[in-house]
Order: C-alpha cells, then structure tokens, then sequence
C-alpha cells in the first residue's frame, strides 16, 4: 500500500506570511484544524472563519475542522490553565485517541495530503504530534510526517 502523507504546522510565533509560506510550499492539499476551540480572538489570522478563506485564497487549499483530533476542555484546561505535566497529558490523549478509535474513524484520503493545524510553535508539545504519531502505528507506519516549523 501506498504511503499517507501528512504534514504538521503550529500559527503561534509565527506571523501570516511565513505560516502560509510554509503551507503553501509543503505540497498539502488541505489543512485539518484539530483545535477544540477554532474562534478564539487569541488566534488572530487563525480564527476558522479567516483561516478557511486565507488558505483557499493564498494556498488553494480545503478547510476541514476536525474536532475528534482535538483533545477535551477538561484535558486543556489541566494542562494549560492549571500547569499540567505533558507526560500525563500525552498520556490522557492517546488513551483519548484509542478510546475514540481515530484509526478506523478518520478517513485515510482525509489525512494523505493533509496538514494537521494546532495552535502550538513546535510539535513537541503539541497533540497535532500525538495524531500522526498514533496513526503511523495504528496504520503499520504508513504514515510518513513532516513539522512545518
């Protein structure tokens, strides 16, 4: 079988021009918004709506918001707010993954030529990370990824 390609990319630290460079040039077809929350003011150029228009407009790109990639509020906020350990969180959003069984969920077609979008600058803290990593297991390491940073 084929590879899966997916790529990964963070809109924190970084200002509109170079994230959507960096899109533009990683060969995505559409970028998936695995944020919970995707209105936030905080997110700036990176708000759904904005974003969805921006990356047709400069990248020619499909918008999907896939919720079911994102962690929950409570697992955000015990992290974030509350100054959580990363190994515990990471922990809670596999089990979280496994438990949703985003491998037999998520589509295969959805995810090759995708671009998983989270709010973090670097993956290494970040679930865009986690996904694609479980997904490369769950899929017999099909899954070839690359950070856009």
């Amino acid at each position: 079988m084929d590879s899966i390609d997916v790529c990964t990319i963070g809109f924190t630290q970084k200002p509109a021009r170079k994230f959507f460079e960096l899109l533009k040039n990683s060969g995505a077809k559409r970028l998936i918004d695995v944020r919970l929350n995707n209105v936030s003011q905080l997110a700036g150029f990176a708000k759904r709506d904005d974003l969805k228009f921006f990356v047709q407009e400069i990248c020619g790109m499909e918008y999907v918001h896939a919720p079911d990639l994102a962690p929950t509020a409570e697992m955000l906020d015990r992290y974030k707010k509350e100054g959580g350990d990363w190994s515990e969180y990471e922990k809670r959003f596999i089990d979280l993954m496994v438990q949703r069984r985003i491998e037999e969920h998520v589509s295969r077609d959805l995810i090759n030529g995708g671009c998983l979008l989270c709010s973090e600058h670097l993956p290494h803290h970040c679930h865009r990370r986690l996904v694609a990593e479980y997904l490369c297991e769950k899929w017999n390491g099909e899954v070839r990824v690359k950070h856009l940073t």
